[in-house]
């Protein structure tokens, strides 16, 4: 049978179990319970950059800026320049998102930034809201803080949650350095240039006293009172106050090394690709940084901080500013403040190592990331989950830790999924890529950890890469490479993005039902019941206070049939996603049958009573 009869029409494909799921309706909360008592776990999270989203008030569009694109940052027809999405758009959009079943909205940095960066003929825009010069406010592209306080309490009325991605390693490229003026500066690194003294070993006797960034007293850091150690840093007069709050204006507080190379000491202390390095050993950052992002959770009752950059940053700095988040949430009544760190490896050591050393409650979960495409996307067999979660141990609280961790299939950075789908299966008819696409979503969806789906991915964006290539417009386009891409699922074209029939979209609500019905599918313990090492069968248990839910994959091309060792209480069976027999074939031993590139959920609640 050829590949295109095999996988038939897309309306076909519309037939599988994950695209026509037996959905149990979600249980509503209890009277004496509000969203806020939902554990991190709990949440689908919905990640999207505000200004790639939706526009709801075009006179933002150039943030209350005049002149060309270089001055306002405002270029539509550019993927590196501000497009015009903002908070009234994404305020107007949450039947939109909440229809999907994502309960909490990671936004991108929405801080003040630095309008336009980058050499001569190189220009971009901050319209992705990493490039902070004003900690304080929101940027005007996107919107006031009164906009901003009415997406957050829409949002909340709802019942969602909202997540702030934000920023510490670094600020803006502001600062400068006199010895490298229009040119990269290589890292200098503390032992050729210790900061006793100016300019290298050699140089002239500065910060006496200074006993090094181990001692993080106040006492100890008043005596570094010369920045000049490495290279000679200044701010130019123009930006002199740009930034706020105002003592991040001062050069002391930042490392001044140059350029990291992303190994080693240059890996915390470097500048990252240009942006100015803080000093997070310095006593008046960590304090500073408290008081910063404690404002927020304090006047919009924010739900949970994404972390950028995380790995970059000493481990003393998370260990004091972790606990002082969550503290600052719990008395504004916000007990389940969620904070996750981006540490971009797909290493489960480094990733646990962030929970262990630096004190993070959880990561972002690149780990899982690399597993999915490998076994979806690529060729691997599903033992490569069963060596995933092997690891969990390693998190700080064991493998109970590991529910909170969000997972991920593709973002901003790396780019979509959708594409290495593509490049992996290139010649694969729509209809095959649809239910590959829906396979690796509901792994996402019901293996442990929060998911968390990246805007559009739901509408079958595939971009043409990473960074830029990656960050499509939900709204009309009018980048023609955004509107040439292939989309799974979907029509090219220039057109707003935010249909409900599509087929992933159905797919993805469909999978949120059942897991917000199901409390084993969002906090149960997982155990790998059958794996293998070619594509084919993927077994994994759920398991909570006696009731077991079996989640069923397979990721191979032809069909599977087998027995399952389940719990030896697991008698009798119900479906929540596909058929499911009755029973169980003896006590321990389930059989399941499952069709190619598939999936399925079967439960049981225990032996009979």
């Amino acid at each position: 049978m050829s590949t295109r009869n095999r996988w038939g029409t897309l309306a076909a494909a519309l037939g599988c179990a994950g695209l026509a799921a037996t959905v149990v309706p979600a249980p509503a909360l209890a009277a004496s319970e509000t969203f806020r008592d939902r554990l991190p776990q709990d949440e689908v999270i919905y990640f999207v950059l505000p200004d790639r989203f939706a526009n709801g008030d075009p006179a933002n569009d150039r943030g209350g800026l005049k002149g060309d694109r270089l001055a306002t940052g405002y270029d539509p027809a550019d993927k590196g320049f501000f497009h015009g999405g903002d908070f009234k758009g994404l305020a107007g959009r949450l039947d939109y998102i909440q229809g999907l079943g994502a309960t909490a909205i990671w936004l991108a940095p929405i801080f003040v930034n630095k309008v336009v960066q980058g050499p001569k003929g190189q220009e971009s825009a901050a319209y992705h809201g990493y490039w902070i010069t004003d900690f304080t406010d929101v940027d005007p592209h996107l919107g006031t803080k009164a906009d901003f306080k009415a997406l957050v309490d829409a949002a909340h009325a709802r019942g969602m949650k909202v997540y702030l991605d934000i920023v510490i390693n670094h600020t803006a490229d502001v600062i400068k350095l006199k010895e490298c003026e229009g040119r990269r500066c290589d890292y200098r690194g503390k032992a050729d240039y210790p900061v006793s003294r100016r300019g290298g070993v050699s140089g002239a006797a500065i910060n006496a006293g200074f006993a090094g960034d181990a001692d993080g007293s106040t006492e100890n850091f008043a005596k570094l009172t010369r920045p000049d150690f490495a290279y000679t840093p200044y701010v130019p007069a123009a930006e002199a106050r740009v930034k706020k709050p105002d003592w991040l204006n001062d050069p002391i507080y930042y490392h001044n090394r140059g350029e990291s190379d992303f190994v080693g000491e240059s890996s915390l202390y470097g500048d990252f690709a240009g942006l100015d390095d803080l000093y997070t050993e310095h006593p008046r950052v960590v304090a500073g940084f408290i008081d910063v992002y404690g404002q927020w959770i304090d006047e919009f009752g924010i739900d949970g901080f994404r972390v950028d950059t995380a790995r970059h940053v000493n481990p003393q700095f998370w260990q004091a500013f972790v606990p002082a988040m969550l503290d600052r949430a719990k008395k504004r009544g916000i007990p389940n403040f969620h904070i996750f760190a981006e540490v971009a490896d797909p290493d489960p050591v480094t990733l646990a190592r962030s929970t262990v050393v630096d004190g993070f409650p959880a990561p972002l979960d690149f780990a899982f990331q690399q597993a999915a495409t490998e076994v979806v996307a690529g060729k691997a067999g599903t033992d490569r989950f069963a060596r995933l979660y092997a690891a969990d141990a390693l998190y700080r609280g064991g493998e109970t830790a590991g529910v909170q961790i969000p997972t991920f299939l593709g973002n901003h950075d790396m780019g979509r999924f959708g594409r290495r789908l593509l490049k992996g299966h290139p010649d694969a008819p729509d209809a095959e890529l649809v239910q590959r696409d829906v396979l690796a979503h509901a792994m996402l969806m019901f293996l442990r950890g929060a998911p968390t789906l990246y805007y559009g991915d739901e509408q079958g964006f595939t971009g043409d890469g990473d960074d830029k290539d990656a960050r499509e417009d939900m709204f009309a386009s009018k980048v023609d490479v955004y509107n040439d891409n292939r989309l799974i699922g979907g029509k090219p074209g220039s057109a707003d993005r935010f249909d409900p029939t599509a087929p992933l979209y159905r797919a993805l609500a469909g999978m949120a039902k059942v897991r917000a019905a199901d409390p084993a599918l969002r906090s149960g313990r997982q155990v790998i019941r059958a794996a293998g090492d070619k594509p084919g069968l993927l077994a994994v248990s759920r398991l909570l206070q006696g009731r077991e839910a079996l989640v069923l994959f397979n990721t191979g091309q032809v069909p599977v049939e087998a027995p399952v060792e389940v719990e030896t209480t697991s008698a009798t069976w119900r479906s929540a996603v596909g058929a499911c027999a009755p029973a169980a074939a003896a006590p321990g031993s389930y059989r399941v049958t499952i069709a190619p590139l598939d999936y399925k959920i079967c439960v049981s609640e225990g032996a009979p009573q």
